[in-house]
């Protein structure tokens, strides 16, 4: 598919699948840290990654091949992937789905930011400033009010230094010599570096297995299958089709959507600082991402 200039109505309905399939995950994270120790989930996670994508590749007939040039910004991507995720899952593990998506969901806010300073045509514009300004507002309120009486502070700063590295990781994509390869190669990087580095990392975080049930089996295989395998291949191209920051802005639909599922399936409490926190994080988000109105040409 040729590269679109915006967002059309397959991008709208692709990406707001993806944005549920998304808040659901945060769910089944939760649940699942229950039987496996966080960051040891993680790096399974990435590991069982690494198999389903080679497969997908040998099953397609596409070469395996690592081009130079990318080498370094492919490691580099792997790296800041697997602080991503570390930080989700510990997240996750100490604070409420709700409060953690309101957080991890602020990510356009961040790569907005990044995109000032490293994409020429991706300026922050008064308007852009605006919702930065709201959104922020949004993130400080989530992290500093707790009227719900969950989670800790070091889940919500966790939540922020996913959404900080989510942000880094698409920027990469984006930016970076990675834009050349296909989405496949750009996502065995990710998870193929992540992978030692989290199953070590794991070492230093307690007992690797909890309290392993059949629920929590599913939810790895879940997760491998499902989110990263398929879930962030179709992102990753959907991301080289459409322009990032429309990518982005569709993310806001996320923590709308996790929060509902937290309070549905988990029982979640949701208070008034949090849904005002989280009205600020996605109408600053959609002002970051408003496209600019065409000016017409006098005749």
């Amino acid at each position: 598919m040729e590269k679109k200039s915006q967002i059309d109505l397959f991008g709208a309905v692709a990406l707001t699948g993806f944005a549920l399939l998304l808040a659901f995950n945060q769910v089944v994270i939760k649940v699942t840290n229950g039987g496996l120790q966080p960051v040891f989930f993680a790096g399974l996670r990435s590991a069982g990654a690494v198999v389903c994508i080679w497969l997908w590749l040998r099953w397609r007939g596409i070469p395996l091949r690592f081009e130079k040039g990318t080498r370094l910004a492919g490691l580099t991507v792997g790296c800041v992937f697997a602080f991503e995720f570390l930080c989700l899952f510990v997240a996750l593990d100490l604070t409420a789905v709700s409060r953690a998506s309101v957080i991890f969901y602020s990510m356009p806010v961040w790569l907005a930011i990044m995109a000032h300073f490293v994409i020429p045509d991706d300026r922050v514009s008064p308007l852009k400033a605006l919702g930065l300004g709201l959104a922020l507002a949004g993130v400080a309120v989530a992290i500093v009010t707790r009227d719900d009486g969950a989670g800790s502070f070091w889940g919500d700063l966790a939540a922020l230094g996913a959404a900080v590295g989510w942000a880094a990781t698409a920027l990469l994509a984006k930016a970076s010599p990675l834009s050349r390869v296909r989405p496949e190669i750009q996502l065995l990087w990710q998870v193929g570096v992540s992978a030692p580095i989290l199953l070590i990392a794991a070492l230093f975080f307690g007992p690797l297995i909890r309290d392993l049930a059949p629920i929590h089996i599913a939810g790895l295989l879940f997760q491998i299958i499902v989110v990263v395998s398929a879930g962030f291949i179709f992102w990753l191209w959907l991301l080289s089709i459409y322009p990032a920051s429309g990518v982005a802005s569709f993310s806001f639909l996320s923590p709308v959507l996790a929060v509902g599922l937290g309070w549905l399936m988990l029982g979640e409490e949701v208070g008034p600082n949090l849904i005002a926190a989280l009205g600020l994080v996605a109408l600053g988000i959609l002002l970051i991402n408003r496209p600019p109105r065409s000016r017409k040409k006098s005749v």
